[in-house]
């Protein structure tokens, strides 16, 4: 779009900026803490978790994140299931990622396994202006800690502010209809944490992306998008994780409706967000036919696999103003 007046001419230039979300399935180091039931996940635990096999892990995960990218990597890169910051450390610094350069905030939270959610991004398009960590409190309806959800503002290229909330949502441990109210317990989080922003934000921006333990029909999701969230994969066909043969869409991005209005300054649209599905990362599904995630683990036997979920990304379209560009 070009714009002129007598004295100044306004370019109004336009850049991709890419948010990617991926369940890594319990990406956790080889050491024990004491504080958490990490037990499972130590090299003479029954799963014979182990540095070769962590790494090799990292570095899977860090070959889907750099393959994701469009011309550069993500811009920004949701997680969950990660153990703690060595983990991302290691992501970031000591994988095939380094060259990205990306630097990551992440939650520690109460929940016993300790698994947490995570955010990496790029520093030269996404500012960091403010983070949190956000408690749900299931322990009043009487259930074990789960994750906080992890909010983070920053400045983009157009200036404005985006706040990107990261969620990883109860489980379905137990059955769906019963543990339904810790999943709306969360969504009740979330929607309090969007409602107090709005009061501050002068222009506000929301993307709240995650593995939700729900899909896109369920109460926990559909009150979120009666609020003004717009579920970009809701009409995406397959899914993010499969479940008896089922594919099942419970791995989402959710952003504010007037990112969906291409005159915005941060826009995109629904058919501009997809579920990664590159040959590596499926297997054949011997029990029910099809295809299924290549994960690490099939129950307590390694696999070798990525992960038992597919990424998901979006591409968004930020209009950055440049006065004089032609001059500069």
């Amino acid at each position: 779009m070009l714009f002129l007046c007598q004295t100044t001419m306004v370019v109004l230039a336009q850049e991709s900026f890419r948010v990617m979300f991926y369940n890594v399935e319990n990406l956790f180091d080889t050491k024990d803490d004491s504080l958490k039931n990490d037990n499972e996940f130590l090299p003479d635990a029954m799963r014979r978790w182990n540095y070769y096999r962590y790494r090799d892990k990292v570095n899977s995960i860090a070959k889907v994140i750099i393959a994701s990218g469009n011309e550069y990597v993500p811009d920004l890169v949701g997680l969950c299931e990660v153990e703690n910051d060595t983990c991302l450390r290691d992501l970031v610094r000591y994988s095939p990622l380094r060259e990205a350069d990306y630097r990551y905030v992440m939650t520690n939270s109460p929940d016993e396994r300790g698994i947490d959610v995570a955010l990496l991004y790029q520093r030269g398009t996404f500012k960091i202006i403010e983070k949190e960590s956000i408690h749900v409190p299931v322990e009043i309806l009487k259930k074990t800690p789960t994750r906080d959800i992890l909010h983070v503002a920053g400045k983009v290229l157009s200036g404005d502010t985006l706040d990107v909330l990261v969620c990883h949502f109860p489980s379905r441990s137990g059955g769906a209809r019963k543990t339904e109210p810790y999943r709306l317990l969360a969504s009740q989080i979330v929607q309090n944490t969007i409602d107090s922003l709005v009061q501050v934000r002068e222009s506000p921006y929301f993307i709240v992306m995650g593995d939700f333990n729900d899909g896109p029909q369920s109460r926990s999701l559909s009150n979120l998008t009666k609020t003004g969230l717009h579920n970009l994969l809701k009409n995406k066909p397959m899914g993010t994780y499969r479940y008896r043969g089922n594919w099942e869409i419970i791995d989402q991005i959710l952003v504010s409706a007037n990112i969906l209005d291409s005159m915005s300054r941060i826009h995109t649209s629904e058919d501009k967000a997809m579920i990664i599905r590159y040959p590596y990362l499926l297997e054949e599904d011997d029990k029910y036919g099809g295809d299924k995630p290549y994960r690490t683990y099939n129950g307590i036997k390694y696999h070798g696999g990525y992960s038992d979920h597919l990424p998901i990304c979006v591409d968004l379209e930020i209009i950055r103003d440049d006065k004089d560009y032609y001059s500069r």
